[in-house]
């Protein structure tokens, strides 16, 4: 390296660093990142409801708290200068639990009921992903290369998990508008979806950006109901376990998952 090379390396600040360098941060799409992912979303469900419900702290201050935590977290990311699997999960658990409350808060304290919380998350959502493509040109995750694209990242990722947290609710709720389904059949109808995605990911023909962003808002609701499966009462088809037990034995479960589940950064792709 030469003198100019090494001091241009040394000016480099955390804004600033090389695309790739910056991609890097971003974990490949692998098994083991959708099992992280579904545990991590049904923490979510159950933190989330712990904070809000079992510490009656209500769901505007269970939100403003996540919101602390998600901006923390998400600004840390931002300014890491390489791939960290325990940042970046921690970084996903806090939107799961923000989206939780955020949805949880749309939902009943503003008294407008499941639809029209989906309604208003379905709305910040493309919204979220219209000015990222318009300022970006792509809303792939490869392309998420500098500080900039990684807010739109996160902002959108935690819009999807908000919206998935409001589908799981509205599907198996009985109050709020909801359709009543129950949470087993909620999650199996998350499930199959899931599966249709999955299959379509191995036809060439469908676009691989809109089927990562399909899988990310469904793996929300299937974690949401099975959140709510292993906390809700039997009497509305739950397992009736703690709230706080079943957040801290899912947390020792994704802690396993990312200390012993191989990961590693996604690639940037040159057409990105």
């Amino acid at each position: 390296m030469d003198v100019a090379s090494a001091w241009r390396l040394l000016l480099t600040t955390t804004t600033e660093k090389p695309l790739l360098e910056a991609a890097s941060k971003v974990p490949a799409l692998t098994l083991g990142f959708w099992i992280i992912k579904i545990a991590a979303t049904t923490l979510g469900e159950t933190g989330g409801d712990w904070v809000t419900m079992s510490l009656n702290l209500g769901y505007l201050v269970g939100t403003l708290i996540f919101l602390a935590a998600f901006v923390v977290l998400v600004s840390a990311q931002v300014r890491a200068y390489q791939f960290s699997a325990a940042l970046y999960w921690a970084t996903i658990v806090a939107t799961t639990t923000l989206g939780t409350t955020l949805a949880d808060f749309c939902d009943r304290s503003l008294g407008i009921g499941y639809p029209g919380g989906v309604a208003i998350i379905v709305a910040l959502l493309v919204l979220s992903l219209a000015i990222w493509y318009r300022s970006e040109g792509t809303v792939s995750i490869e392309s998420v290369n500098t500080p900039r694209v990684e807010w739109f990242y996160w902002t959108t990722i935690l819009f999807s998990q908000t919206l998935g947290t409001a589908l799981g609710d509205w599907v198996a709720g009985d109050d709020r508008g909801g359709l009543g389904l129950g949470f087993e059949v909620g999650a199996a109808i998350f499930g199959a979806a899931l599966v249709v995605v999955g299959l379509l990911w191995l036809w060439r023909g469908v676009s691989r950006t809109a089927l990562f962003w399909a899988a990310f808002v469904l793996t929300r609701p299937l974690g949401a109901t099975l959140g709510d499966l292993l906390d809700k009462p039997v009497a509305q088809g739950g397992l009736h376990f703690s709230r706080l037990y079943a957040s801290v034995i899912l947390l020792v479960f994704i802690v396993l998952c990312v200390a012993f589940i191989p990961q590693r950064a996604a690639n940037r792709s040159p057409s990105a």
